[in-house]
Protein backbone atom coordinates (compact mmCIF):
# COMPACT_ATOMS: atom_id res chain seq x y z
CA UNK A 1 0.00 0.00 0.00
CA UNK A 2 2.63 2.62 1.12
CA UNK A 3 4.79 1.50 -2.82
CA UNK A 4 1.21 2.63 -4.05
CA UNK A 5 0.92 5.95 -2.54
CA UNK A 6 3.87 6.86 -4.91
CA UNK A 7 1.26 7.45 -7.38
CA UNK A 8 -0.88 9.91 -5.84
CA UNK A 9 0.32 13.00 -7.57
CA UNK A 10 -1.38 10.71 -10.60
CA UNK A 11 -4.11 9.91 -8.85
CA UNK A 12 -4.84 13.47 -8.40
CA UNK A 13 -4.12 14.38 -11.37
CA UNK A 14 -6.65 12.28 -13.06
CA UNK A 15 -9.23 13.78 -10.70
CA UNK A 16 -8.77 17.06 -11.44
CA UNK A 17 -8.80 16.68 -14.97
CA UNK A 18 -12.57 14.97 -14.73
CA UNK A 19 -13.28 17.64 -11.88
CA UNK A 20 -12.14 20.82 -13.70
CA UNK A 21 -14.62 23.24 -13.44
CA UNK A 22 -17.07 21.82 -11.33
CA UNK A 23 -16.79 23.81 -7.74
CA UNK A 24 -17.98 26.96 -9.64
CA UNK A 25 -21.14 25.21 -10.59
CA UNK A 26 -24.52 27.03 -9.66
CA UNK A 27 -27.47 24.38 -10.27
CA UNK A 28 -28.42 23.59 -13.50
CA UNK A 29 -25.18 24.45 -14.90
CA UNK A 30 -22.55 21.64 -16.66
CA UNK A 31 -18.95 22.70 -17.35
CA UNK A 32 -16.53 20.31 -19.69
CA UNK A 33 -17.38 16.76 -17.65
CA UNK A 34 -19.35 18.11 -14.60
CA UNK A 35 -22.72 18.66 -14.05
CA UNK A 36 -24.17 20.72 -10.99
CA UNK A 37 -27.52 19.41 -10.44
CA UNK A 38 -30.68 20.59 -9.12
CA UNK A 39 -29.93 19.84 -5.64
CA UNK A 40 -26.40 21.05 -5.54
CA UNK A 41 -25.08 17.47 -6.26
CA UNK A 42 -22.16 16.99 -8.68
CA UNK A 43 -21.60 14.31 -11.08
CA UNK A 44 -19.79 13.69 -13.97
CA UNK A 45 -20.81 12.85 -17.70
CA UNK A 46 -18.63 11.96 -20.77
CA UNK A 47 -17.36 15.27 -23.13
CA UNK A 48 -14.84 16.38 -25.80
CA UNK A 49 -13.30 19.84 -26.08
CA UNK A 50 -14.04 19.72 -29.95
CA UNK A 51 -17.05 20.13 -32.20
CA UNK A 52 -15.93 18.72 -35.20
CA UNK A 53 -16.18 15.26 -37.07
CA UNK A 54 -13.29 12.42 -35.88
CA UNK A 55 -10.29 12.20 -37.93
CA UNK A 56 -10.99 8.72 -38.01
CA UNK A 57 -14.46 8.41 -38.98
CA UNK A 58 -14.56 11.73 -40.68
CA UNK A 59 -17.07 10.63 -43.51
CA UNK A 60 -19.02 8.64 -41.52
CA UNK A 61 -19.68 11.71 -38.81
CA UNK A 62 -20.48 13.73 -41.72
CA UNK A 63 -23.16 11.51 -42.49
CA UNK A 64 -24.71 10.44 -39.23
CA UNK A 65 -24.79 14.15 -38.75
CA UNK A 66 -26.42 15.13 -42.08
CA UNK A 67 -29.25 13.00 -40.70
CA UNK A 68 -30.06 14.34 -37.78
CA UNK A 69 -32.43 17.91 -37.54
CA UNK A 70 -30.14 19.24 -34.83
CA UNK A 71 -27.10 21.56 -35.07
CA UNK A 72 -24.28 19.21 -36.66
CA UNK A 73 -21.97 20.25 -34.11
CA UNK A 74 -23.94 18.90 -31.26
CA UNK A 75 -23.93 15.91 -33.20
CA UNK A 76 -19.97 15.77 -33.77
CA UNK A 77 -19.70 16.25 -29.92
CA UNK A 78 -21.68 13.78 -28.69
CA UNK A 79 -20.03 11.46 -31.18
CA UNK A 80 -16.38 12.15 -29.68
CA UNK A 81 -17.93 12.01 -25.99
CA UNK A 82 -19.24 8.48 -26.82
CA UNK A 83 -16.01 7.77 -28.14
CA UNK A 84 -14.37 8.99 -25.05
CA UNK A 85 -16.26 6.54 -23.18
CA UNK A 86 -15.08 3.80 -24.97
CA UNK A 87 -18.83 1.92 -25.88
CA UNK A 88 -18.53 3.34 -29.18
CA UNK A 89 -20.81 2.98 -29.97
CA UNK A 90 -24.16 2.08 -28.02
CA UNK A 91 -27.87 2.30 -27.70
CA UNK A 92 -26.71 3.65 -24.50
CA UNK A 93 -26.32 6.95 -25.88
CA UNK A 94 -29.03 7.38 -27.78
CA UNK A 95 -32.62 8.50 -27.99
CA UNK A 96 -33.71 6.31 -30.47
CA UNK A 97 -31.78 2.85 -30.16
CA UNK A 98 -32.08 2.40 -33.95
CA UNK A 99 -30.80 5.83 -34.86
CA UNK A 100 -26.84 6.64 -34.17
CA UNK A 101 -27.93 10.16 -35.48
CA UNK A 102 -30.18 10.77 -31.61
CA UNK A 103 -26.97 10.24 -29.63
CA UNK A 104 -26.70 12.60 -26.89
CA UNK A 105 -23.92 11.44 -24.84
CA UNK A 106 -23.30 14.90 -23.01
CA UNK A 107 -26.92 14.73 -22.05
CA UNK A 108 -26.30 11.37 -19.40
CA UNK A 109 -24.73 11.07 -16.17
CA UNK A 110 -23.27 7.47 -17.00
CA UNK A 111 -23.33 5.09 -13.88
CA UNK A 112 -19.99 3.40 -14.54
CA UNK A 113 -18.07 6.77 -15.30
CA UNK A 114 -19.08 8.28 -11.12
CA UNK A 115 -18.50 4.50 -9.83
CA UNK A 116 -15.17 4.83 -11.10
CA UNK A 117 -15.17 8.57 -10.12
CA UNK A 118 -16.00 7.39 -6.59
CA UNK A 119 -13.48 4.47 -6.46
CA UNK A 120 -10.66 6.92 -7.38
CA UNK A 121 -12.03 9.14 -4.66
CA UNK A 122 -12.00 6.73 -2.14
CA UNK A 123 -8.36 5.22 -3.28
CA UNK A 124 -6.96 9.45 -3.11
CA UNK A 125 -8.24 9.01 1.07
CA UNK A 126 -6.95 6.18 1.48
CA UNK A 127 -3.47 6.40 -0.20
CA UNK A 128 -3.40 9.74 1.50
CA UNK A 129 -3.93 8.96 4.75
CA UNK A 130 -1.22 6.05 4.32
CA UNK A 131 1.35 9.18 3.60
CA UNK A 132 0.03 11.09 6.71
CA UNK A 133 -1.92 13.63 4.85
CA UNK A 134 -5.04 13.06 6.94
CA UNK A 135 -6.23 16.44 5.65
CA UNK A 136 -6.32 15.65 2.09
CA UNK A 137 -7.49 11.90 3.24
CA UNK A 138 -10.55 13.88 4.46
CA UNK A 139 -11.41 15.77 1.38
CA UNK A 140 -11.67 13.08 -0.53
CA UNK A 141 -13.32 10.65 1.40
CA UNK A 142 -15.91 13.45 1.97
CA UNK A 143 -16.43 13.71 -1.76
CA UNK A 144 -16.55 9.83 -2.15
CA UNK A 145 -19.37 9.36 0.22
CA UNK A 146 -21.05 12.76 -1.46
CA UNK A 147 -20.90 10.84 -4.74
CA UNK A 148 -22.48 7.88 -3.32
CA UNK A 149 -25.03 9.78 -1.97
CA UNK A 150 -26.12 11.34 -5.09
CA UNK A 151 -25.50 8.21 -7.59
CA UNK A 152 -28.68 6.83 -4.62
CA UNK A 153 -30.55 9.82 -5.53
CA UNK A 154 -30.24 10.07 -9.09
CA UNK A 155 -28.62 6.49 -10.44
CA UNK A 156 -30.36 4.28 -8.74
CA UNK A 157 -33.93 2.95 -8.80
CA UNK A 158 -35.68 1.13 -6.08
CA UNK A 159 -38.88 0.57 -8.20
CA UNK A 160 -36.91 -1.25 -10.71
CA UNK A 161 -33.83 -2.46 -8.75
CA UNK A 162 -31.01 -1.47 -10.50
CA UNK A 163 -28.48 1.25 -11.59
CA UNK A 164 -29.75 3.46 -14.54
CA UNK A 165 -28.06 6.26 -16.42
CA UNK A 166 -29.67 9.28 -15.80
CA UNK A 167 -30.30 12.27 -17.96
CA UNK A 168 -29.94 15.74 -16.51
CA UNK A 169 -30.91 18.06 -19.13
CA UNK A 170 -34.20 16.26 -19.05
CA UNK A 171 -34.55 15.60 -15.55
CA UNK A 172 -34.95 12.27 -15.65
CA UNK A 173 -33.23 8.54 -15.37
CA UNK A 174 -32.87 6.07 -19.03
CA UNK A 175 -35.02 3.51 -19.22
CA UNK A 176 -32.25 1.47 -20.64
CA UNK A 177 -30.72 -1.78 -18.52
CA UNK A 178 -27.22 -1.64 -19.13
CA UNK A 179 -23.99 -4.33 -18.11
CA UNK A 180 -22.97 -0.48 -16.49
CA UNK A 181 -25.59 -1.44 -13.51
CA UNK A 182 -22.97 -4.23 -12.11
CA UNK A 183 -20.01 -1.52 -11.77
CA UNK A 184 -21.43 0.00 -8.34
CA UNK A 185 -20.83 -3.49 -7.10
CA UNK A 186 -17.49 -3.75 -8.54
CA UNK A 187 -16.14 -0.88 -7.03
CA UNK A 188 -18.04 -1.85 -3.69
CA UNK A 189 -19.99 1.15 -3.83
CA UNK A 190 -23.56 -0.33 -2.98
CA UNK A 191 -25.30 -1.34 -0.08
CA UNK A 192 -26.13 -5.15 0.54
CA UNK A 193 -30.12 -4.58 -0.43
CA UNK A 194 -28.68 -2.67 -3.75
CA UNK A 195 -26.56 -5.68 -5.12
CA UNK A 196 -29.30 -8.15 -4.78
CA UNK A 197 -31.45 -6.62 -6.80
CA UNK A 198 -28.76 -5.99 -9.01
CA UNK A 199 -27.74 -9.73 -9.12
CA UNK A 200 -31.96 -10.53 -9.10
CA UNK A 201 -32.38 -8.35 -12.57
CA UNK A 202 -29.20 -9.35 -13.94
CA UNK A 203 -30.35 -12.86 -13.59
CA UNK A 204 -33.59 -12.47 -15.14
CA UNK A 205 -33.17 -10.08 -18.46
CA UNK A 206 -29.47 -9.48 -18.60
CA UNK A 207 -28.00 -13.32 -19.01
CA UNK A 208 -27.39 -15.00 -22.17
CA UNK A 209 -25.66 -18.27 -23.20
CA UNK A 210 -22.33 -17.02 -23.68
CA UNK A 211 -22.31 -14.35 -20.57
CA UNK A 212 -23.30 -10.85 -19.67
CA UNK A 213 -25.24 -8.91 -22.26
CA UNK A 214 -24.18 -5.43 -22.86
CA UNK A 215 -28.01 -4.66 -23.60
CA UNK A 216 -31.23 -5.77 -23.96
CA UNK A 217 -31.33 -4.05 -27.20
CA UNK A 218 -30.99 -6.42 -30.73
CA UNK A 219 -29.77 -5.05 -33.77
CA UNK A 220 -28.98 -1.54 -33.68
CA UNK A 221 -26.13 -2.32 -35.20
CA UNK A 222 -23.48 -0.68 -33.01
CA UNK A 223 -21.07 -3.10 -31.32
CA UNK A 224 -22.00 -2.27 -27.74
CA UNK A 225 -25.48 -4.04 -27.59
CA UNK A 226 -27.03 -7.06 -27.98
CA UNK A 227 -25.78 -10.10 -28.96
CA UNK A 228 -22.42 -9.10 -28.04
CA UNK A 229 -20.58 -9.46 -24.89
CA UNK A 230 -17.70 -7.55 -23.92
CA UNK A 231 -14.47 -9.58 -21.63
CA UNK A 232 -14.44 -6.02 -18.91
CA UNK A 233 -17.50 -5.95 -18.61
CA UNK A 234 -17.76 -9.89 -17.59
CA UNK A 235 -15.02 -9.16 -15.37
CA UNK A 236 -16.60 -6.49 -13.35
CA UNK A 237 -19.82 -8.46 -13.37
CA UNK A 238 -18.56 -11.43 -11.85
CA UNK A 239 -16.35 -9.94 -9.23
CA UNK A 240 -18.99 -7.24 -8.17
CA UNK A 241 -21.26 -10.34 -7.73
CA UNK A 242 -18.30 -12.39 -5.53
CA UNK A 243 -17.69 -9.48 -3.27
CA UNK A 244 -21.64 -9.19 -2.32
CA UNK A 245 -21.86 -12.87 -1.74
CA UNK A 246 -23.76 -13.73 -4.89
CA UNK A 247 -21.33 -16.38 -5.70
CA UNK A 248 -23.71 -18.54 -7.95
CA UNK A 249 -24.66 -15.74 -10.29
CA UNK A 250 -21.02 -14.88 -11.00
CA UNK A 251 -19.55 -18.61 -11.58
CA UNK A 252 -22.33 -19.31 -13.75
CA UNK A 253 -21.41 -16.06 -15.74
CA UNK A 254 -17.52 -17.11 -15.73
CA UNK A 255 -18.61 -20.54 -17.13
CA UNK A 256 -21.06 -19.25 -19.59
CA UNK A 257 -18.49 -16.98 -20.64
CA UNK A 258 -15.76 -19.29 -21.25
CA UNK A 259 -17.62 -21.81 -22.65
CA UNK A 260 -18.47 -19.23 -25.52
CA UNK A 261 -14.69 -17.79 -25.73
CA UNK A 262 -13.84 -22.03 -26.05
CA UNK A 263 -16.05 -22.36 -28.59
CA UNK A 264 -14.59 -19.94 -30.97
CA UNK A 265 -11.07 -21.21 -30.07
CA UNK A 266 -11.69 -24.44 -30.92
CA UNK A 267 -13.12 -23.72 -34.58
CA UNK A 268 -10.83 -20.82 -35.50
CA UNK A 269 -7.71 -21.07 -33.26
CA UNK A 270 -7.92 -17.70 -31.69
CA UNK A 271 -9.33 -15.24 -28.61
CA UNK A 272 -11.23 -11.88 -30.34
CA UNK A 273 -12.31 -8.37 -29.02
CA UNK A 274 -15.97 -8.93 -28.67
CA UNK A 275 -18.29 -12.30 -28.94
CA UNK A 276 -21.56 -13.14 -30.17
CA UNK A 277 -22.94 -15.00 -26.26
CA UNK A 278 -24.42 -17.86 -28.21
CA UNK A 279 -22.82 -21.15 -29.80
CA UNK A 280 -22.55 -19.92 -33.71
CA UNK A 281 -20.47 -19.86 -36.66
CA UNK A 282 -21.20 -15.83 -37.09
CA UNK A 283 -18.66 -13.70 -35.30
CA UNK A 284 -19.41 -10.02 -33.40
CA UNK A 285 -20.28 -7.34 -35.60
CA UNK A 286 -21.79 -3.50 -35.69
CA UNK A 287 -20.08 -0.67 -35.21
CA UNK A 288 -16.76 1.09 -37.71
CA UNK A 289 -14.08 -1.49 -37.76
CA UNK A 290 -13.58 -5.13 -38.32
CA UNK A 291 -13.64 -7.61 -35.44
CA UNK A 292 -10.07 -7.53 -34.08
CA UNK A 293 -8.01 -10.88 -33.25
CA UNK A 294 -6.22 -11.85 -29.93
CA UNK A 295 -7.35 -8.58 -28.03
CA UNK A 296 -5.75 -8.14 -24.87
CA UNK A 297 -8.67 -8.13 -22.73
CA UNK A 298 -10.19 -11.04 -23.85
CA UNK A 299 -6.96 -12.94 -23.39
CA UNK A 300 -6.00 -11.24 -19.45
CA UNK A 301 -9.43 -11.96 -18.34
CA UNK A 302 -10.09 -15.42 -19.80
CA UNK A 303 -6.89 -16.49 -18.69
CA UNK A 304 -7.68 -15.13 -15.31
CA UNK A 305 -10.97 -16.92 -14.76
CA UNK A 306 -9.49 -20.58 -16.73
CA UNK A 307 -6.93 -20.16 -13.44
CA UNK A 308 -9.79 -19.71 -11.04
CA UNK A 309 -12.06 -22.51 -12.63
CA UNK A 310 -9.30 -25.24 -13.42
CA UNK A 311 -12.17 -27.93 -13.97
CA UNK A 312 -13.71 -25.65 -16.84
CA UNK A 313 -13.90 -27.65 -20.34
CA UNK A 314 -11.74 -24.03 -21.14
CA UNK A 315 -8.62 -25.68 -19.97
CA UNK A 316 -8.83 -28.53 -22.19
CA UNK A 317 -9.03 -26.69 -25.65
CA UNK A 318 -6.56 -26.67 -27.89
CA UNK A 319 -5.92 -25.19 -31.34
CA UNK A 320 -8.38 -26.93 -33.49
CA UNK A 321 -10.42 -29.01 -30.91
CA UNK A 322 -11.78 -29.06 -27.45
CA UNK A 323 -12.29 -31.91 -25.62
CA UNK A 324 -15.40 -31.84 -23.86
CA UNK A 325 -14.67 -35.08 -21.97
CA UNK A 326 -11.86 -37.41 -21.08
CA UNK A 327 -12.08 -39.09 -24.77
CA UNK A 328 -10.44 -37.36 -27.58
CA UNK A 329 -12.67 -36.24 -30.33
CA UNK A 330 -13.22 -38.41 -33.98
Amino acid sequence: VHRASNYLPQLRKEHAFWMHGGEGLQPGQAHRRCVRLADGSLLNRYWDERDTPREESYREDVETAGRSARPHYEVYRDLRAGAESGWDFSSRWLDDPYRLDSIRTTCILPVDLNAFLYKLERQIARLSAVRGQHACAEVFATQAETRRQAMDRYLWSDTRGAYFDYDWVRRQPRDNLTAATLVPLFVELANGHQAARVADIVRQRLLAPGGLRTTEVLGSGEQWDSPNGWAPLQWMAIRGLQRYGHQSLALDIEQRWLTIVSHLFERENKLVEKYVLRPCTEHAGGGEYPLQDGFGWTNGVTRKLMQEDPLHQANRCRAGRCELDDQPRR
